[in-house]
């Protein structure tokens, strides 16, 4: 890692270099806008300049063309020659054209046919201006235009030769020569190029550069070209070039372009500039160095008090706290040490205060989890140097939910803390912990499986006494799992799971209870996970059975309707009944998934009945995760209205432990199926621990009897007594009363004298496929039931 001193001396170090680039980048655009804007006005100047030149030329050579064609002696004998023989009018032409540095020389009558040509190679097109041209003469007495003719710039100029018998006109073409372009370039001072294209490619052919500047020049223009002022690049140098067209006042469209370029250097009016770049550069470069050698003296200064404060704050990094910080220095330097003071005795609080957060349980004071299990660990390693063992057990508080339902989260805050109290007096010598929400752990170092169940027992005894809190007294009960190394693992981690697994079957067991953590308890829940995991395919693959099994009323001697029940074809494990998986799919939530199911395959039977004919009301059970989704009413109305059935066909069934998970939820929904026209009924009644003001609230119409007081009431004498005071107070109630789980005419019998309304068992008829109750119904037997 860099030290704080090559970090500053590099900041300034590029600090100083970005604002000498800054500036000497900014000062060198300008200086490139400024030679570019006196390159461009002094070019648009010598645009004029070479215009005026044109013009003045072309005067001068019209000038001469018409003392030649006033020349009497010359104009008499050229005349009398054309009309005698033309060849020595040629002679005659010709002479006058060289007498003049002219080119080619024509005469042509007043009608633009041509007499005589100084030359007979002439080209027809050279013919064509000369004839074009005299059109332009014929109005003011002289004309001129510059054309291009085999390469090679023409200034042509006409004028009118007078006699008294004929009308002829003189046209005569000049050269723009190389003392023609250096004349331009000693006017303007820049160098001047005539271009002429050919072939879509312009070629020098008249120039003040030199022939390989000329050829470059030439390869930079583009073919296409528009008159004004252009860059060039090339060989390292930028060029503003003036680019100027030829005149053409002709009809006659050329063969050939040509321009005049004029160029001027940027570079070489920068040259001055560039020199005084390099010396800013020099002074530049000094004074960097000067800075550099300043900049580390002073950072030497500021460093070495700050060196002295890193090695503090490293000692800090590492945990010590427990030293003297002092560092000599200015006042600055003094107060940052008292900040590390502070900041030294503010990070040991919190450090303690993080510590205390992250191991130990706020609320009742007890370790954590991650401090149980680092305790855990430590134990399993001293056990393990002495060759003994040890045992954890894990207990879970049974309706602890409820009480913070009905009495409140401060409540079930006090209630822990009076559990935590309770067990920790109880057992003084155990290392306690709360896992999280009313879980709680002991530890036992150096003990056997007798020991820990003895703990186990003094743990349920204790909570057998009813804690009191706010004058109200709660009776909690608990399922408590035990597992011990090395028996049931060699891993913090594993004993805590295995102790867990333990846990959870003792609280499936009625009543207060331990289970020893053994590997077939394990295996079977993890059956039980993979039949979880197994039965959300199953619903999507169609390997769920409808069945259904039949309430018959007592006063009409007939069945008025049918509970919908569903088995499970699973394609290995054959066939399950709902005991199963119902309630480990209640604990996974996929219990809604199937309850749709029932319910829409339900809702499909009623309509293949009512098509039948027959009027049925179907019962369909609805768990804890249903009757607390708020979207029930609207999914079962969407399966209704799919299947074209009355929501007075149905009954759904809740249990009263669904009830009281969530009373108010739970009656939202309720009321929401009442208003419906679904009749509601209370499922298993008796076997719950509800009160009657909630059951007097809810918009219930029907009570079902737990089988487990009607199997045996014929010999049990207080199953008959419930079973009696159940249909009693259901009818005073003005509820309908079913009894399930009839299984003898002696039972029905007794049912039959108490005024119960339905029943529903296996005497009626056992659960049989949906697919066969038309049949079934249509049977002679069923009529026989008594």
């Amino acid at each position: 890692m860099r030290s704080i001193e090559s970090k500053i001396i590099t900041f300034f170090i590029l600090f100083i270099l970005g604002i000498q680039l800054v500036a000497l980048l900014s000062l060198r655009s300008a200086e490139k806008s400024k030679a570019r804007a006196v390159m461009e006005t002094e070019l648009i100047n010598s645009q004029q300049a070479v215009k005026r030149l044109l013009k003045q030329q072309s005067a001068a050579l019209s000038e001469t063309v018409t003392k030649a064609a006033n020349d009497n002696t010359f104009s008499r004998s050229i005349i009398t020659e054309s009309s005698t023989d033309r060849s020595n009018a040629e002679i005659l032409l010709a002479a006058q054209a060289a007498k003049l540095d002219a080119s080619w020389a024509i005469m042509l009558d007043d009608k633009g046919h041509i007499q005589a040509a100084s030359s007979p190679q002439l080209s027809a097109y050279s013919k064509q201006v000369s004839s074009a041209l005299i059109l332009d003469a014929g109005r003011s007495g002289i004309a001129s235009a510059i054309i291009v003719n085999n390469h090679i710039p023409l200034q042509l100029s006409a004028a009118l030769i007078k006699t008294s018998q004929t009308k002829n006109w003189l046209v005569m073409a000049f050269p723009l020569d190389k003392n023609f372009v250096l004349a331009v370039e000693k006017i303007i001072s820049f160098p001047v190029t005539i271009l002429v294209k050919s072939h879509q490619h312009w070629q020098a052919v008249r120039s003040s550069l030199n022939e390989e500047e000329a050829i470059m020049l030439a390869q930079h223009t583009p073919v296409a070209i528009t008159p004004g002022i252009r860059r060039l690049f090339f060989n390292n140098n930028e060029y503003s070039t003036l680019m100027i067209a030829m005149a053409r006042e002709l009809v006659l469209q050329p063969p050939e372009e040509a321009i005049i370029i004029v160029r001027g250097s940027i570079s070489d009016l920068l040259a001055p500039y560039n020199k005084l770049q390099i010396a800013s550069i020099l002074i530049t470069f000094i004074g960097f160095v000067m800075a550099v050698f300043g900049n580390i003296t002073f950072t030497k200064l500021v460093s070495q008090p700050l060196r002295q404060l890193s090695d503090i704050a490293k000692r800090l990094g590492g945990g010590d706290y427990d030293f003297t910080i002092q560092v000599s220095g200015d006042e600055e330097i003094r107060d940052l040490t008292h900040a590390f003071v502070s900041m030294r005795d503010g990070i040991a609080h919190r450090e303690n205060e993080i510590k205390r957060l992250a191991y130990w349980d706020t609320l009742t004071d007890l370790p954590n989890r991650a401090q149980f299990v680092f305790l855990l660990k430590r134990a399993i390693e001293m056990t393990n140097a002495v060759h003994q063992s040890c045992y954890v057990l894990m207990m879970d508080l049974d309706r602890f939910k409820h009480v913070n339902d009905v009495m409140g989260h401060s409540f079930g805050d006090l209630l822990l803390k009076k559990v935590a109290n309770r067990l920790r007096e109880a057992l003084p010598k155990s290392q306690l912990a709360r896992l999280g929400g009313d879980e709680f752990a002991l530890l036992l170092p150096n003990s056997d499986l007798a020991a820990a169940q003895q703990v186990a027992l003094i743990i349920l005894s204790l909570l057998e006494h009813p804690i009191v809190i706010e004058d109200q007294a709660v009776d909690l009960g608990a399922g408590i799992g035990l597992a011990g190394y090395p028996e049931h693992g060699d891993d913090a981690e594993i004993l805590l799971s295995h102790a867990e697994v333990a846990m959870y079957v003792a609280k499936r067991k009625v009543g207060n209870n331990f289970t020893v953590y053994s590997p077939e308890i394990d295996q079977s829940s993890q059956k039980n996970l993979s039949l979880l995991s197994e039965l959300r395919s199953a619903i999507q693959e169609d390997q769920l059975r409808l069945y259904v099994q039949p309430k018959f009323n007592l006063d009409e001697k007939e069945v008025v309707g049918v509970e919908a029940l569903v088995r499970w074809e699973h394609p290995s494990r054959g066939f399950l009944t709902p005991d199963q998986f119902i309630a480990f799919a209640e604990q996974t939530g996929i219990i809604r998934l199937l309850t749709r199911w029932i319910l829409d395959k339900s809702a499909a039977l009623c309509a293949a009945l009512i098509a039948k004919g027959i009027d049925l009301k179907i019962s369909v059970n609805i768990s804890t995760h249903d009757l607390l989704d708020q979207d029930l009413p609207v999914k079962f109305a969407d399966i209704l209205t799919r299947h074209h059935v009355k929501t007075s066909s149905f009954c759904l069934e809740i249990t009263e432990s669904a009830i009281m998970n969530d009373p108010h939820r739970a009656q939202i929904t309720l009321e929401r199926l009442n208003a419906m026209g679904v009749e509601l009924s209370i499922d298993d009644f008796g076997t719950g621990y509800s009160s009657l003001a909630y059951l007097k609230r809810l918009p219930v119409r029907e009570l079902k009897i737990d089988k487990s007081f009607v199997m045996h009431m014929e010999e049990d004498d207080d199953d008959r007594k419930i079973v009696k005071s159940t249909i009693d107070l259901g009818h005073n109630m003005g509820l309908r009363v079913v009894a399930e789980g009839v299984e003898s005419a002696a039972v029905m019998a007794l049912l039959t004298n108490m005024d119960c309304d339905q029943v529903q068992g296996n005497h009626i008829n056992p659960a049989i496929p949906s697919e066969q109750l038309i049949d079934w119904l249509r049977c002679k037997e069923v009529l026989l039931i008594s």
